[in-house]
């Protein structure tokens, strides 16, 4: 095998392992947040989207991971009339982490990919996308 071939595939390693530290952050938070619900699923997911869609909204699914619900709001992502009454009322938030001990606390220095899903939902939602960058080697409190 040469070298290129080499270097290819430990990049690719590499992506994957991101991808998947990404994935079990995100989960760390979402398990430890009441503020937040993480993203649905199934026809519960398709009904969010559907109702978005209703106001102008057109996102992919994977462009947020969690749903800020304020206090005193209920939300039923499986009933479409009602989430349709309180789909103004949600912040979609994006959770990005790192887990190294080079991130300052105020993340300055520090870069964080964005997706073309998550750019498009930032500019569609406006102040209802919210990021959420956590360090999960320091400990937090949502």
């Amino acid at each position: 095998m040469n070298l290129n071939k080499i270097v290819q595939l430990k990049r690719r390693q590499l992506a994957r392992l991101a991808n998947q530290k990404g994935a079990a952050g995100e989960l760390k938070i979402l398990s430890e947040s009441r503020d937040f619900v993480p993203r649905p699923t199934g026809q519960n997911l398709r009904n969010l989207l559907t109702a978005l869609r209703e106001t102008g909204v057109d996102l992919k699914k994977s462009s947020f991971d969690a749903i800020a619900v304020p206090d005193g709001v209920s939300v039923d992502f499986s009933n479409l009339v009602l989430l349709r009454q309180q789909i103004t009322n949600l912040i979609f938030i994006e959770i990005k982490t790192a887990s190294q001990s080079r991130v300052k606390d105020d993340f300055a220095g520090y870069f964080f990919a964005f997706t073309e899903g998550e750019v498009l939902a930032a500019e569609a939602l406006g102040t209802r996308y919210k990021v959420l960058l956590v360090n999960t080697l320091e400990s937090f409190r949502i």
